[in-house]
């Protein structure tokens, strides 16, 4: 049966963009993400870091209000009666702490891309403005959006493995196996724009928020070998790294951006005392369920065996593919039940779950011990 999600008697959520001009995959993916359940509708933009692209973006889009920088966006929204109640921030990622912090503090609603930001200083002044702001903060760790994560998560938390032991997450690429020079692989390998991590912070910080929102469990300490296979590249394009997580589980995470013949195989594994769960992004609606001793179980999503956790998050019936967009969908429709809630002044409805700016938070750190380890020949390293 397909649960789907409620209709809100309050209307959309007026949205703005920073970020995500003409030439950009993430905006246009944000914009159907947020479009998809028809919660939101997009009126705003400073869609470039260009004032005559941002405008000619806009244009394109049929926006309401087009503006030639995000701060001049953030006083003049703020000010509107009509002005937008939430924004989406889908720029390289050293801008993210500034654009951020300027729509938080005049209390509006942010949504933010991943990585939260390019050094772990900004991430932890971002924490304290979202911390102090009337406003809430979703991060879009999309692949959490996936109803059978969210069925991996609840059995994980219903116990069905019993006690996890090792955690085994990979999310290799092979797209910048070579140098490449277009716009979203060159800002990607400028440490200025996206951050000491490459490959750890562009993808590596996707495994590490899945392996740790399925299953609870916080990383202690790391050790971690980075390289830059591709000859002058500043950055690391390849990741390997051991992990302790907190009540003595084991794990292991590896990225790459050059392993050819992977497009997005982002990949998990989670073994506990009773049994074991696998589940693939490339291969989304499946979770395999082995329990000890036992035949391995297929659980198909909005099929027999899924919970509520994933029902809830699933549109079509079993057997009609649902994905990516689809699983980014879901953390705006989450975003929404959120930001109507906020607005109503009640109670966020049980089950409603998306990333914050701690895990944002959790993600930078991850990076930037990676960084240190990998500094001193992989040796362990706590998590700030």
């Amino acid at each position: 049966m397909v649960t789907g999600r409620s209709e809100e008697a309050s209307g959309r959520i007026r949205l703005g963009m920073v970020g995500g001009g003409n030439d950009a995959f993430i905006g246009g993916v944000h914009r159907i993400a947020a479009r998809l359940d028809d919660r939101f509708e997009l009126v705003a933009g400073a869609l470039s870091s260009t004032p005559e692209k941002s405008i000619e973006s806009g244009r394109a889009l049929g926006l309401e209000r087009v503006y030639e920088d995000f701060k001049q966006m953030a006083i003049r929204e703020a000010r509107l009666k009509s002005g937008i109640e939430a924004v989406s921030i889908v720029t390289p990622n050293h801008v993210h702490y500034a654009a951020a912090r300027e729509f938080l503090k005049r209390g509006i609603h942010v949504i933010c891309d991943k990585p939260l930001t390019s050094t772990l200083a900004d991430a932890k002044k971002l924490v304290k403005a979202a911390e102090s702001a009337n406003a809430l903060f979703i991060l879009t760790h999309n692949y959490t959006g996936y109803p059978m994560v969210r069925q991996a998560r609840e059995m994980v938390a219903n116990g069905d493995i019993g006690k996890i032991r090792v955690v085994q997450v990979e999310y290799p690429q092979d797209w910048l196996t070579e140098q490449q020079d277009f716009k979203q692989a060159e800002w990607r390998t400028d440490p200025e724009r996206s951050g000491a991590g490459g490959s750890t912070g562009d993808i590596g910080t996707h495994a590490y928020n899945l392996a740790c929102f399925v299953t609870g469990l916080r990383a202690e300490s790391l050790a971690a070998d980075l390289q830059a296979f591709v000859p002058g590249r500043q950055v690391d394009d390849n990741a390997h790294v051991l992990l302790r997580f907190e009540g003595g589980a084991r794990g292991m995470l590896w990225s790459s951006q050059v392993a050819p013949g992977n497009e997005n195989a982002l990949r998990l594994r989670v073994y506990g005392e009773k049994g074991g769960l696998e589940w693939a992004q490339e291969d989304p609606n499946y979770l395999w369920f082995t329990p000890y001793n036992e035949p391995k179980r297929l659980i198909t999503r909005n099929g027999a065996g899924a919970g509520d956790a994933a029902n809830r998050l699933s549109r079509v019936p079993p057997g009609h593919p649902e994905g990516y967009l689809e699983g980014f969908a879901n953390i705006y429709g989450e975003a929404a039940e959120a930001i109507q809630a906020f607005r109503n002044g009640i109670s966020l409805e049980v089950g409603v779950v998306y990333p914050t700016v701690h895990d944002g938070l959790d993600g930078v750190k991850f990076v930037a011990a990676c960084v240190q380890s990998s500094s001193r020949n992989a040796a362990w390293v706590k998590l700030e």
